[in-house]
């Protein structure tokens, strides 16, 4: 009895061991894709394709606070683009810019009225010290009024596909802090409103159509007008003070946000071996707390995932690497994807990702066939990457997704019409005996 005991007890712990590897596999795997985060939303984003890699509650339109001067710089550059404005254009301060810039409370550069300021001064002092006065400063100079700005916000938020935005004026400000200033045509008691999603998505359009800027929101200090200014981004290499506790190699952006209602927020992006993450955190509880968020998210894009390229272009598919044509010099035609599919992926997981086929049905008969004359690289449909894993967050726009068009490699001349006939006579014989055998068929059935 002992004896056999001896011989069991082996087995069963060797089983204790596998269930428990069995219990806890998925739990582990589970809690490699999530994050404890003290932000009530948040999102990460690879910057090259928009692959959102995490998310929480991305999609609640709240008070952005100064991340609302992303828009602000955005249509700064456009306007430098389009030649309406360069960095030496100079312009005064409007007794509305003085009248904030003078309020304390805002804790702004000081701006004086009678002076000249370059929209380079002005927008280094947005950019870098998140200076209010110099904000509107800007958009007056661009529109006029910062009534007529706001419209150009709004405008740029619908044309670069915003999910969830409103903007009422171009600093972050909340209306009623702007008095009888509050911009025209918007709501004295208004404020703008950001979801996590949506200043990921203006990011990433600041920081690919415009990627100058970042040479900007890097600088820790500088000079204005005499005095030093300091950037509220503690994650770039401050100097002094306790600050270095939340340095993060590769950050170079991107904007701080903070008011009483908005409470703590950041847009972050930063760069290492050529991958650029985008974050956003909102409603964090201190000025610290949203770099620590952010370090999470970052420490989370970058140690967890890769840009792996998991099918080259002119891949095909086993089991659909040609499509059947009619009236062609030969019966079929060679499909491939006509670019490499590229995207950040977990460690192990590209073997969770396939390809399904989607043929263009307009280029198809009633039998499913390409008719020809067809050109090589005719686009004839696309294919779309699919995950089988357990959680995919999708794009940073509703309107990307994996799909890349499905060309053909070789084109198919037409066939001549000689043989065209001897195939329709073929065909029609064919069909005839098909026909007479199953008229015969029914007869002795």
């Amino acid at each position: 009895m002992k004896h056999s005991m001896k011989k069991i007890f082996p087995l069963v712990l060797a089983m204790l061991v596998l269930i428990q590897l069995f219990i806890t596999e998925p739990l582990t795997a589970h809690a490699a894709k999530s994050l404890d985060l003290g932000a009530e939303s948040a999102i990460l984003v690879d910057a090259e394709t928009g692959k959102v890699l995490y998310a929480k509650n991305p999609d609640v339109a709240l008070p952005p606070a100064s991340m609302t001067k992303m828009m602000t710089e955005y249509l700064v550059w456009e306007a430098v683009e389009n030649g309406q404005i360069t960095w030496d254009t100079t312009t005064q301060i409007s007794d509305y810019a003085y009248s904030i810039s003078a309020n304390t409370s805002f804790s702004g550069v000081g701006l004086k009225q009678q002076q000249e300021y370059t929209v380079e001064e002005l927008y280094e002092a947005m950019a870098i010290n998140s200076d209010n006065a110099t904000t509107i400063a800007l958009a007056e100079l661009i529109s006029g009024s910062e009534g007529e700005f706001v419209q150009l916000m709004n405008q740029k938020a619908e044309e670069l596909g915003l999910s969830e935005f409103e903007f009422v004026n171009a600093s972050g400000l909340d209306n009623e802090d702007l008095g009888d200033n509050h911009p025209e045509g918007t709501d004295p008691h208004g404020t703008n409103l950001l979801s996590a999603r949506s200043a990921a998505q203006l990011a990433y359009h600041l920081v690919n159509d415009y990627p100058e800027a970042l040479d900007i929101s890097k600088i820790p200090e500088t000079d204005f007008d005499g005095q030093t200014i300091r950037n509220w981004n503690y994650m770039l290499p401050h100097e002094g003070d306790n600050l270095g506790q939340f340095f993060y190699e590769g950050v170079d952006g991107l904007k701080t946000g903070f008011t009483e209602l908005a409470g703590h927020s950041f847009t972050g992006t930063a760069i290492r071996d050529g991958n650029r993450l985008i974050t956003v955190v909102m409603r964090t509880s201190s000025d610290t707390e949203r770099f620590v968020e952010t370090a999470k998210l970052l420490d989370h894009g970058y140690s967890k995932f890769q840009i792996e390229e998991l099918f080259p272009a002119g891949y095909q598919s086993e089991d659909q690497a040609t499509i059947p044509v009619a009236k062609g010099k030969q019966d079929d035609v060679n499909v491939s994807l006509s670019e490499a599919i590229r995207i950040p992926i977990q460690a192990d997981e590209a073997e969770l990702y396939h390809l399904e086929y989607h043929i263009d049905e307009d280029k198809l008969n009633e039998n499913g066939e390409l008719i020809a004359p067809i050109e090589a690289g005719e686009v004839v449909g696309t294919a779309e990457l699919v995950y089988d894993g357990d959680v995919d967050y999708g794009y940073i726009f509703d309107d990307a997704t994996s799909q890349i068009d499905l060309v053909t490699d070789e084109a198919v001349e037409k066939s001549n019409w000689f043989m065209l006939t001897l195939g329709a006579i073929g065909d029609f014989f064919a069909n005839l005996f098909t026909s007479a055998f199953d008229w015969i068929k029914g007869l002795f059935s």
